[in-house]
């Protein structure tokens, strides 16, 4: 017998619609992958990845003054910086690993700079899990790939003799560009969110012509 009181817990819709509450994505099932980071093909860091920042997405705002009030319209938007914490491992991965993304960057060695974006830029990709595992293998719910992304700065944190803890290294990501999938990458269909193709509307301008949408 179902135990149909379940069904109970929630919010009431107009029209007395299903009222049951959805599943939500877990903030400690996750997976980093960085994509053309540092100068070989790795896995370590996906490994030792603590925790991680996702998107934040804001419009500065271009304020109208007007008789008595005013109106605001949205401007360029603003893609801020993530912050990804990897423990340091006693083997080196990560020590190299980001040594070799700094490096490409900039050669502290030789003092010279990259000649353009292209030769040091990375793929951030930020993915929700189920929760499966081995041999039940997980599913994604949500992929967040960054795209034209660089280290901002490397933080190596602090040694103390009283800590009881993993030697961390903090990583800050700049990116150009960003696309949210409902699912993973690979369908390219999957687009659910940021970048999905909603279409560009376009209203109709009235007797007066078009206007900033106050009022509507």
């Amino acid at each position: 017998m179902p135990i149909t009181s379940l069904n109970n817990f929630g919010v009431p819709t107009p029209g007395g619609g299903n009222q049951v509450l959805l599943m939500p994505k877990l903030k400690y099932r996750f997976r980093v992958t960085l994509l053309n980071f540092g100068a070989e093909a790795a896995t370590e860091l996906t490994k030792q990845v603590a925790d991680v920042t996702r998107p934040n997405v804001g419009f500065e705002e271009i304020p109208l003054e007007v008789y008595n009030s005013r109106v605001y319209l949205a401007g360029k938007y603003t893609l801020e910086q993530v912050t990804l914490n990897l423990r340091d491992d006693a083997s080196g991965f990560v020590q190299k690993l980001v040594g070799q993304q700094i490096q490409k960057q900039f050669d502290f060695i030789e003092q010279a700079s990259a000649r353009s974006g292209v030769d040091y830029k990375f793929t951030t990709r930020i993915e929700i899990l189920d929760g499966g595992n081995a041999n039940l293998a997980p599913v994604v719910l949500e992929t967040f790939n960054l795209y034209g992304c660089f280290l901002t700065s490397a933080d190596y944190g602090n040694l103390e003799y009283g800590a009881n803890e993993a030697a961390m290294v903090a990583l800050s990501i700049r990116y150009d560009n960003l696309e949210q999938w409902a699912t993973d990458a690979s369908d390219v269909s999957a687009v659910g969110g940021i970048g999905a193709a909603v279409g560009r509307t376009v209203a109709t301008a009235g007797q007066g012509g078009l206007t900033t949408g106050s009022g509507t």
